[in-house]
Parts: structure tokens; C-alpha cells; sequence
């Protein structure tokens, strides 16, 4: 499962108390999760170009960061960022100095970031596999730093994924832009977006621009099969249910 480790939509948050922390770890233990992944702060830019931005989303990264490692969760999933307009190299700058920072001051912390792929265009980070490679090669932290493909951002980033050949070009250029040891996990979505449009909107499972071919691959893809996967997919629980029921069908018993 994903969760958010504090309010989303905030700056401020309340400290993580040690009896929270205790609690959730018993909980992911006795109700059997194999992974739990913590999503950043929608807030969070820490390629702004703005100081009180930038500051503030430096605060929000680190205690997200250290409640993350407190909760025993494994993987903390952000977006790049955007450089608001500066340039992609000043905005790169900004976040690498940024990460290595944080990530230095946590020498001993067993949770690894990952990078989000984004639908790119415009002024954000992340977009293609060149610039999540470039991020990760200047920030130079090995180990500490992985990837989160998201099916529905790549696709609008122009990432043909909807066929077989399409498919295995896309993770063809992951693999040598990135490596498949980096790739860590995956946020399974459609898209209402089409391919190349740089807009970031979500659709259920097979009622997208994708289809159903794209998760029909990905599921059954044996390099990926101990990966986690978590859905972002629009609407309540029994929404969720629906999505998660059309991944199962999908798989080959």
C-alpha cells in the first residue's frame, strides 16, 4: 500500500509521536503487508527557485523523510519538482544540492527516495528517463535513490506503452538510460490523457488512452513480479476494488 506519512495539503504538521510509529509497525505486521511506500507532500518543490518555497519545502522533505524511516516504510516516493520557469539545469542544481543534503544528514536511514516519473513538459522535472538519469547521476548518493514508474505519466510523457513493441522499447530505453536496478517500483494507472500531451489525469484500469494491454503486460512481466504496485486510480473503495479485480483477471494463473 501507499500513504501519506503527514497532510498533503499543508505545510504545518503535527509530530510523529513513538507510540504512532509502534503502532503502524505492528499493524503492517500483523495484517501481513509485504510493502508499504510513503508518497510526498503535493506541496513539495525542491527545485523552486523561490528561497521561502524552496525552504519550506526542504522542512516538509525532511520530516517526511524522517517519518518515514521512524514508520519502517522502505520506499518514499516524490515528484522532481519544477524549476518554475529558471531553466531544467538551474532547477536540477537546486534539487540535487537539495537531496544530497538531506540524504547526508542521514547517514544511517534505511528508507530509499525514489524519483517519480512525470508527464513532463513545461517546467517540471522528470519527464523523460534522460533527465531522471541526469538527476540521479549529480546527485551522486548510490543506494540511496531509486525510481517510481507511473504507467499513466510515462504515457503522457510519450511513452508508447499500449503494445508489446511499444512496451518493451519503453522499458528497453529505461533499461539503458537507468537500469533495471534502480526501478523499484511502479504506480499503476491509465491515463485520460493522450500519449504526448504532458497532462497528468488519471483513469481507471483499461478505461484510459492506455487500455488494458499495457497491465496485461505489466503484470505478468517476470522481471517485475516482486515489485510493488500500488493503484492511483480516481474514486472510493469499491473503485478500488474494481481496479485491483481487472490486475488480477490480467494475470495468467
Amino acid at each position: 500500500m501507499q500513504i501519506f506519512t503527514r497532510n498533503a495539503q499543508r505545510w504545518a504538521s503535527k509530530p510523529l509521536a513513538q507510540e504512532q510509529a509502534d503502532g503502524f509497525k505492528a499493524g503492517v505486521k500483523e495484517q501481513g503487508l509485504q510493502e508499504v511506500m510513503a508518497h510526498g507532500s503535493y506541496l513539495t518543490n525542491l527545485a523552486s527557485p523561490d528561497p521561502r518555497i524552496h525552504k519550506l519545502s526542504v522542512a516538509a522533505f525532511e520530516d517526511e523523510l524522517d517519518r518515514s524511516e521512524a514508520l519502517g516504510i522502505p520506499y518514499f516516493v516524490i515528484h522532481p519538482g519544477s524549476h518554475k520557469g529558471t531553466s531544467f539545469q538551474e532547477g536540477l542544481h537546486t534539487l540535487t544540492i537539495s537531496l544530497r543534503r538531506s540524504l547526508a544528514n542521514r547517514p544511517d536511514y534505511k528508507v530509499m527516495l525514489l524519483l517519480e516519473t512525470t508527464a513532463g513538459g513545461g517546467k517540471s522535472l522528470g519527464g523523460s528517463f534522460e533527465h531522471l538519469a541526469e538527476i540521479l547521476d549529480q546527485t551522486a548518493m548510490p543506494g540511496r535513490l531509486g525510481v517510481c514508474l507511473d504507467t499513466a505519466h510515462v504515457f503522457a510523457a510519450g511513452y508508447d506503452i499500449r503494445t508489446q513493441a511499444g512496451y518493451e522499447e519503453t522499458l528497453d530505453a529505461f533499461k539503458t538510460q537507468i537500469g533495471f536496478g534502480l526501478l523499484k517500483a511502479f504506480h499503476v494507472n491509465d491515463s485520460r490523457s493522450s500519449l504526448n500531451s504532458h497532462h497528468d489525469i488519471h483513469a481507471d484500469i483499461g478505461e484510459g488512452k492506455i487500455g488494458l494491454e499495457a497491465f496485461r503486460l505489466l503484470v505478468n512481466d517476470p522481471r517485475f513480479k516482486h515489485h510493488p504496485m500500488n493503484l492511483e486510480t480516481p474514486g472510493d473503495e469499491a473503485a478500488f476494488q474494481r481496479n485491483l479485480q481487472r490486475l488480477y483477471d490480467l494475470r495468467r494463473l
